[in-house]
């Protein structure tokens, strides 16, 4: 384990280095993607809670219709 060992693991740290801001970048994606996700459930719940309401005729007068 000479000089040798140390010169060909350094030359490793760049492959290591990009390889970990791949990997955070890639979960930082796919983290937004489930969040967006569930905005996007959280609301069209909200709309359809909104859209029977109308229907039935119970209409909230804080919700105002753009119809």
């Amino acid at each position: 384990m000479g000089e040798g060992f140390w010169f060909e693991a350094g030359a490793l740290v760049p492959s290591i280095g990009v390889g970990l801001l791949f990997w955070f970048v890639m979960r930082s994606i796919l983290r937004a993607d489930r969040s967006e996700r569930e905005a996007d459930k959280q609301a069209e719940k909200e709309y359809l809670a909104q859209r029977r309401a109308r229907e039935k005729g119970d209409d909230d007068p804080t919700i105002t219709s753009t119809d």
